[in-house]
């Protein structure tokens, strides 16, 4: 992940500074309407990652937008570790332009 990572944020250092990237090993899944929320990418039903924006917790404390990374989700679709580099490189992406507002391609700089 920080590798796929690390030109991204060299490029968008600046716009980068309040978001938080973290792994976990499974999404939690509630139902449905959790699968259908913004935010998250899909490979098929299962979400490959998740956009969190900045908030406030169950305790009231204020918490920094986060991109999810699942890495079991991510795994399973990958055939070799070639490909999961690149499809964590391409969720990433997506991933960072839905927090910026801003189209993929311009985070690749194409």
């Amino acid at each position: 992940m920080l590798d796929a990572l690390e030109p991204i944020e060299a490029r968008w250092r600046n716009q980068l500074t309040k978001l938080d990237v973290a792994v976990d090993d499974v999404p939690e899944v509630r139902g449905q309407a959790a699968e259908e929320t913004d935010g998250v990418l899909h490979d098929g039903a299962v979400p490959l990652s998740r956009l969190v924006p900045a908030g406030v917790d169950r305790t009231g404390m204020l918490t920094r937008a986060r991109i999810v990374l699942y890495r079991r989700p991510l795994e399973a679709r990958a055939k070799d570790p070639g490909e999961l580099a690149e499809l964590v490189h391409d969720v990433l992406v997506e991933q960072v332009a839905g927090y910026l507002g801003v189209e993929p391609d311009i985070i690749e700089g194409e």
